[in-house]
């Protein structure tokens, strides 16, 4: 049995320190450029109305079923095992893909805060130079990320409410120098090619939520009543978007249109400008640095959540079930995504990148199965009990499949999000052949269980 060790406070930062990772510090000069102020300021809404109405439907059912497996549960119990397995499958793409990303990430950003040359060339790979100091950054993380959740999700849980608040505390720095020191006028043009801009960074933003689905998989770690847990759901996504327009606010007041053209890294120089001085830059990407660690973190609760909860109920093998006896970690499943995210580095970076292109898909398909089951369990068991019950369901449900099944569409060819061929086709169409080849191999295991259940039950 799960022990209750989570309040209200550790879940919010959970999830807000999930979706705060590292794409604040690099995109928004592309955001400013691509929709201008007002652009970027639509798309985020939008976005996040977007986003939170699918937030709506995990609230609601992570107050009535409060066990941890969120998609998992909630679709097994709408639609059965098979469409279980593939809502867990597709989720467990995507976070896999932050977890292995995050391990390529963290170096890249060490070498923006101390530039260096790096020592032991390996091999190049897809044009990327592989070095042994940089992949023993990335591992060196891996591994002491994986520690940090061996141990117990309490002390997981207490460096993502450091973290987070230090992604915070960063964000009100940059928005005091925007608000004392900020050029004004660089808020023209408000548009940037119309419609066409604030669509092209509307794409972006659901991606950009991405975690507040972790909060579902560690339900039953948590000790406050259901109707919190929704409301912690929802609130998660809310403070999110006024962080990212209050980035979107300070990055365009600390930075014209040509310095936002010539900028790798807008954020940190919009700090440098405004507060006039390199120290705030590296502070800023300090930031960003908590980013990446709140994410990675958040992602191995959840994935190692979503992997113990498939073994047991016997769509994974036993092993991946098993938790600590001592400090009541899925200790197998943990080790795993940290051996994945340990050897990530030695892919590159742009390999990487296909791996989170494709986990993208995984994810939104995930949410369109929970909007489903969502609509499906008001159906067949209205009276089951919801502490965060939501009023117009059909209007919210309804608006959810509609927009996870668009969100599905974008990685289509010839959309914007669309997959790179033949790379990130590859490794998707490879995720579902593994997937249906586990499946088949656990199913007599599944089905013996099930006599065995049976059988013990019989007079």
């Amino acid at each position: 049995m799960n022990q209750k060790v989570l309040n209200q406070k550790d879940v919010l930062f959970l999830a807000l320190g999930a979706m705060l990772g590292w794409g604040w510090v690099v995109l928004s000069g592309t955001w400013i450029m691509e929709a201008g102020s007002l652009g970027t300021t639509a798309a985020f809404l939008i976005g996040g109305i977007l986003v939170a109405l699918i937030g709506l439907t995990y609230a609601e059912l992570a107050s009535a079923i409060p066990e941890s497996g969120g998609g998992l549960v909630f679709v097994e119990r709408a639609f059965g095992r098979s469409a279980a397995f593939v809502a867990a499958w597709g989720i467990l793409l995507g976070y896999v893909s932050v977890v292995t990303f995050e391990a390529v990430a963290l170096p890249t950003v060490i070498d923006y805060i101390l530039p260096q040359d790096h020592a032991g060339y390996l091999w190049t790979l897809n044009g990327w130079e592989v070095y042994a100091t940089w992949v023993l950054i990335g591992s060196g993380g891996a591994v002491a990320m994986t520690a940090l959740n061996y141990f117990g999700i309490k002390p997981a849980s207490f460096f993502q409410s450091i973290f987070t608040l230090v992604i915070v505390g960063t964000g009100v720095l940059l928005l005091g120098g925007a608000v004392f020191n900020g050029d004004y006028g660089n808020v023209q043009p408000f548009f940037q090619d119309g419609s066409a801009g604030v669509f092209a960074v509307l794409v972006m933003v659901p991606f950009l939520f991405v975690g507040f689905d972790v909060i579902p998989q560690v339900a039953s770690e948590i000790k406050a009543p259901g109707k919190s847990i929704g409301r912690i759901l929802i609130i998660s996504i809310v403070t999110a978007v006024i962080f990212y327009l209050l980035i979107a606010f300070g990055v365009t007041l600390g930075l014209g249109p040509e310095e936002l053209a010539g900028s790798s890294l807008a954020t940190a120089d919009a700090m440098v400008n405004l507060l006039g001085s390199q120290v705030f830059g590296t502070i800023l990407v300090l930031g960003g640095v908590a980013g990446i660690i709140t994410s990675w973190n958040a992602f191995i609760i959840g994935g190692s959540r979503v992997l113990g909860k498939m073994a047991d109920r016997k769509m994974m093998p036993a092993w991946f079930g098993k938790k600590h006896p001592k400090y009541g970690t899925p200790s197998n499943s943990i080790l795993f995504l940290g051996a994945l995210a340990f050897i990530a580095p030695l892919l590159g970076r742009p390999a990487l990148v296909w791996i989170v292109d494709a986990g993208g898909i995984g994810i939104v398909g995930g949410y369109l199965l929970v909007s489903m089951a969502f609509l499906r369990l008001r159906k067949t068991e209205p009276a089951l009990e919801r502490p965060f019950r939501i009023g117009p369901y059909k209007i919210v449900g309804w608006l959810a499949v509609i927009l996870s099944t668009g969100f599905v569409l974008l990685y289509f060819p010839g959309m914007p999000a669309a997959l790179i061929w033949p790379y990130e086709w590859i490794i998707l169409g490879g995720w579902i052949l593994m997937g249906a080849v586990l499946y088949a191999v656990q199913k007599p295991v599944y089905q013996k269980e099930e006599e065995s259940s049976f059988s013990s039950k019989r007079p």
